[in-house]
């Protein structure tokens, strides 16, 4: 039996009622953005990581409630952005903190009887913490959690569009951060754009390398952006926004038909 989208007033937890989410929540899927208030070089917006993550989890909430009942919690804004302070413009919870936050955001529904949750990260900072999480709480708590950046969940389309030619994806600040800021929210990006006549390296296998490397200065010393800021388009931009609400939509209905133990 297929779900009716019609029977669901909103997907959005805050327009819901108490009434609805109680009888939403034992059968939803419940979707919690992340994402980080943080400086974005001299050009972009600091509320850029969370106004993406927002996005793509909101746009791709929208296309899976045609096929699951699903509820999208209201965007975390501030995440794991320690490395962002030498530059000012930025608001950070310490790791620890983090993890504990976004444990009692997903505690929270639990205990609103959601079964369900799936995190979708919009700031690098995040990604190994919303994954401890995940895995931390399906060991001792009645759920399934993914958790998920964005990218990553539509990487091979994102490659398939070119995404990954100019600067590591999604890099910070550059060509690929600066075509969805443009695409969502042109009004909000400085100009003139930074240039780089040097790329970066560019790796269309995978966001996290088999082996991390941390060298300290390294943000004060590419300026606290990468790649080159002004190659970016809001025709790019729309394009990797809606590969990727597509990509991540299906990513939200296997997750949520996945059987259960």
């Amino acid at each position: 039996m297929g779900w009716d989208v019609a029977a669901q007033r909103s997907i959005l937890f805050a327009e819901l009622t108490r009434v609805d989410l109680h009888d939403l929540a034992p059968r939803a899927l419940a979707i919690v953005p992340v994402g980080a208030t943080e400086q974005h070089g001299p050009h972009l917006p600091t509320g850029t990581d969370f106004f993406h993550a927002e996005w793509v989890a909101r746009e791709a909430a929208r296309r899976a409630s045609e096929s699951i009942p699903i509820v999208v919690a209201p965007t975390l804004p501030f995440g794991s952005s320690e490395h962002h302070f030498p530059f000012g413009g930025t608001i950070s919870i310490p790791t620890t903190t983090y993890y504990d936050v976004v444990t009692s955001i997903v505690e929270s529904l639990v205990r609103d009887g959601f079964r369900q949750v799936f995190i979708v990260n919009g700031h690098g900072g995040n990604h190994e913490l919303i994954q401890l999480v995940a895995r931390d709480l399906a060991l001792r708590l009645p759920v399934a959690v993914a958790a998920a950046s964005w990218w990553n969940a539509a990487w091979d389309v994102l490659v398939a569009e070119g995404a990954n030619e100019i600067g590591r994806l999604p890099g910070h600040a550059g060509r690929f951060e600066t075509s969805l800021v443009l695409a969502m929210r042109p009004e909000l990006v400085q100009e003139p754009r930074p240039h780089r006549d040097e790329p970066g390296t560019t790796d269309p296998r995978r966001f996290t390398p088999l082996v991390r490397e941390e060298r300290h200065g390294f943000w004060q010393a590419i300026d606290g952006y990468g790649d080159s800021p002004d190659l970016g388009t809001a025709e790019l931009g729309a394009r990797y926004l809606e590969v990727s609400a597509a990509e991540l939509a299906r990513a939200y209905v296997a997750f949520a038909r996945a059987p259960i133990p």
